[in-house]
């Protein structure tokens, strides 16, 4: 598989404390964000695998403690403008080069579970399409969108994404039943099913961290 038939791919990272709220309110900031950041830490190390992923961009605030992680992978970063989560992919969008020469899709950054292979059967079903989607587990919003070249790619994310995405000509890919790409995590119970399906192991350690108790507060 030639360059020009793999993919690029813009991961935004917006997880932030106050955006997994409803995941564990009864934890504190520090540890909600080191929650998501696990998350997307995950994430990205599953798209690195993907044998039809050429080339990696995430979209962070550029001081954050990801963002130092990353760098040290050799990730290519976009500093987040800041204005939201659709001007953050249209940031890394843009670092991807003229819409006419590559195959670009954007995924999600809170997939923790996500495995390199659900991302390629994707990827591969994306080829037959212009444009494309992947709808969360819950159908209502998105967690993956892919453009051919040629094919200009206008994020519509935000709550009922996947219907604006349909609407806009992006085609639903059937992907196999329990994939890890639809599995994001936003409640209590959305981690429990990720859990089932095998969270990355960032996660994984995140998360049983975040169960236990204070020191102070063990017997």
């Amino acid at each position: 598989m030639t360059e020009e038939q793999r993919w690029s791919i813009v991961v935004p990272v917006k997880g932030t404390a106050e955006g997994k709220s409803r995941l564990a309110p009864e934890l504190d900031a520090a540890a909600r964000a080191r929650l998501a950041e696990a998350f997307s830490l995950d994430a990205i190390a599953a798209v690195r695998a993907a044998t039809r992923v050429h080339r990696v961009i995430v979209v962070t605030d550029a001081t954050a403690p990801i963002a130092g992680h990353l760098r040290q992978q050799g990730i290519d970063l976009v500093d987040d403008p800041r204005g939201g989560l659709n001007p953050a992919v249209l940031a890394g969008l843009a670092a991807v080069g003229p819409a006419a020469t590559a195959r670009v899709a954007v995924l999600l950054g809170d997939l923790p579970c996500l495995v390199a292979a659900d991302l390629d059967e994707a990827l591969l079903g994306a080829e037959a399409h212009p444009l494309a989607f992947v709808p969360d587990a819950e159908g209502s919003g998105t967690t993956l969108v892919t453009a051919w070249p040629g094919h200009p790619l206008v994020p519509r994310f935000g709550a009922g994404s996947a219907e604006r995405h349909r609407a806009a000509g992006h085609e639903e890919l059937a992907v196999r039943e329990g994939t890890t790409l639809r599995r994001d995590v936003d409640t209590a119970a959305d981690l429990e099913t990720a859990r089932a399906l095998g969270l990355g192991p960032r996660s994984h350690a995140a998360a049983i961290r975040a169960a236990a108790p204070p020191p102070s507060s063990r017997r």
